[in-house]
């Protein structure tokens, strides 16, 4: 059934939503004013769905594939989400990271049709009129960006818009949040970045960026309005400088149904990964110690969801900080150290200022976690020390895109000699080591942030809970197969994501009910109830 009323003649070719194209039977092209319209042959979704992929398969490089996927997504939206569902390991890469990167870097070189919402500081005053230009009247879930910190790129101004576009995707391919419930928005605050700047394509707003207090002006105006306008939306906060980051969710996390993707998706994703490393290393996660390499809003996220694991566990808040150990560009985070954000300093704990691979050696971390953007930084001699002061020691290279990654696979599992259990931020191919295939696992936020999602709307929450992120970990974490951990893999195949983002939105929205943060009636069978929200793109 067509999830929008019918159209006639060329609107309904040209509405994405409506569109099947070539699939249109003899009795709709009758009905819809289409004879003429179309060739003769009538092909099914399945027929299509071939053609896209052969087509896509054709490409020669991964940004002519995402530039043939955004055309696709433009002109019928079912069947765009039918061919990232049905083949969610080849196409997650070039919808999401790592070819995102490379998309928001020629946003406005490889430009065709706007999508989203576009604020800039001209705007002030006019959020709220301006929504009532948006074109559909119930917005359930919003990402937000302002361009500042892109994956790990830098500052790319409007460009970043590809990121809540890319997410938006993610939100209906895994968890079947509708897509008309979903809007991406542009904070466009300006740009620092002199290439854009000078660059005669960039379709930004062409200044420096706006900063202190009329910067949170503008966002205060924006979730003011969303409030209004959409009272049930969930706004996720994408990719802000890590100041702003924390400001921004401690602002409203209490206010507002928001989250921090960054902060507590990362967070709830590397804690999944932790506890499915537990059943593989053989170490209780009471009695874990962990290292981070990177002390910005995403390792410190991780770490403060972690204390509240810890505690859970029965440790005291201080016994569970001092289970958590950071590196900085400047060496081991300890107390004395004047240059320390307030976010580190919670982290800070009494001892020598050491180096990185003299730090694993005093404090043995069975678990390494990389949140730098910088690449190569786990080096041989990082990964062979975690060797040598562990059996199976566990690796997160978090770091997106691919290009960013602290080290990869095949570097992990030679360096380690094969005993090492890899995860990444973006995919890596399989590894064939010591005679046994090794499958990197891809601790994307992914398995996280669409079920959040789901399970906010299946529930009606008004709140996004740690514990919410907690429940979610633990979910992820009890989905990894034994068969999973022997290929040395901490999450499970993308290729079950569906049944990971339902599983997850069950346990939210149960937390919510539990909570009391839920606005719905609580169904029966919750699990169906939940289910049958999630929109299946097909004909």
């Amino acid at each position: 059934m067509a999830p929008y009323r019918p159209l006639k003649g060329y609107r309904a070719l040209y509405h994405p939503a409506f569109n099947k194209s070539t699939a249109f039977t003899r009795e709709e092209r009758e009905e819809y004013g289409l004879q003429g319209l179309l060739p003769y042959g009538i092909g099914s979704q399945e027929t299509q769905l071939n053609r896209v992929l052969e087509n896509l398969r054709r490409k020669g490089n991964d940004i002519e594939k995402f530039i043939f996927l955004a055309s696709l997504h433009e002109r019928n939206e079912r069947l765009f989400y039918r061919t990232v569902v049905e083949n969610i390991e080849e196409i997650m890469p070039l919808i999401y990271t790592p070819t995102v990167g490379q998309a928001c870097r020629e946003f406005a070189h490889i430009f065709r049709r706007p999508k989203g919402f576009y604020i800039t500081p001209e705007d002030k005053g006019n959020i709220r009129e301006m929504l009532d230009n948006w074109p559909r009247p119930d917005v359930r879930v919003i990402v937000i960006t302002d361009g500042q910190r892109i994956l790990g790129l830098g500052d790319l101004g409007a460009n970043g818009m590809g990121i809540p576009i890319g997410k938006l995707q993610l939100y209906v391919a895994c968890a079947g949040i509708i897509p008309r419930q979903c809007m991406p928005v542009m904070l466009d605050v300006g740009t620092n970045n002199e290439e854009l700047l000078n660059d005669p394509l960039y379709l930004g707003y062409p200044h420096p960026r706006l900063e202190g207090q009329a910067y949170f002006d503008l966002v205060e105006e924006f979730v003011q309005a969303v409030q209004d306008k959409y009272p049930q939306a969930l706004i996720q906060f994408e990719d802000f400088l890590t100041p702003n980051a924390y400001s921004l969710l401690s602002e409203y996390k209490d206010r507002i149904l928001c989250f921090n993707d960054d902060i507590q998706g990362t967070a709830s994703v590397s804690l999944a990964g932790v506890y499915a490393a537990t059943r593989g290393t053989g170490v209780a996660f009471k009695d874990l110690r962990v290292m981070f390499l990177g002390a910005g809003s995403a390792a410190t996220g991780i770490g403060d969801l972690m204390v509240t694991a810890f505690e859970a566990e029965g440790l005291s808040n201080d016994e569970a900080r001092k289970r958590l150990n950071y590196v900085d560009v400047n060496g081991l985070v300890v107390k004395g150290r004047d240059d320390l954000m307030p976010h580190n300093l919670p982290y800070a704990h009494e001892g020598p200022q050491l180096g990185f691979v003299d730090a694993i050696r005093e404090i043995k971390p069975h678990i390494l976690i990389g949140a730098t953007g910088a690449p190569g930084t786990f080096t041989e001699e990082v990964v062979r020390t975690m060797a040598e002061v562990n059996e199976r020691p566990a690796i997160f290279a978090l770091s997106n895109p691919t290009s960013r990654a602290e080290c990869t696979a095949e570097q992990a599992y030679e360096w380690s000699e094969g005993c090492a259990f890899f995860s990444s931020g973006s995919p890596f191919a399989p590894v064939d080591y010591g005679g046994k295939t090794h499958r990197p696992g891809q601790g994307n936020n992914a398995y996280i942030f669409p079920g959040i999602g789901l399970g906010v709307i299946a529930s009606g929450a008004t709140r996004i809970t740690d514990a919410m992120f907690m429940v979610a970990a633990r979910t992820l974490a009890d989905m990894v197969s034994d068969d999973d951990l022997a290929a040395g893999a901490l999450y499970p195949p993308l290729t079950d994501i569906r049944a990971v983002s339902l599983a997850i939105a069950v346990k939210v929205a149960g937390e919510a009910f539990a909570s009391g943060l839920a606005t719905e009636e609580r169904p029966d069978d919750l699990e169906s109830h939940t289910a049958e929200l999630m929109y299946e793109p097909v004909y």
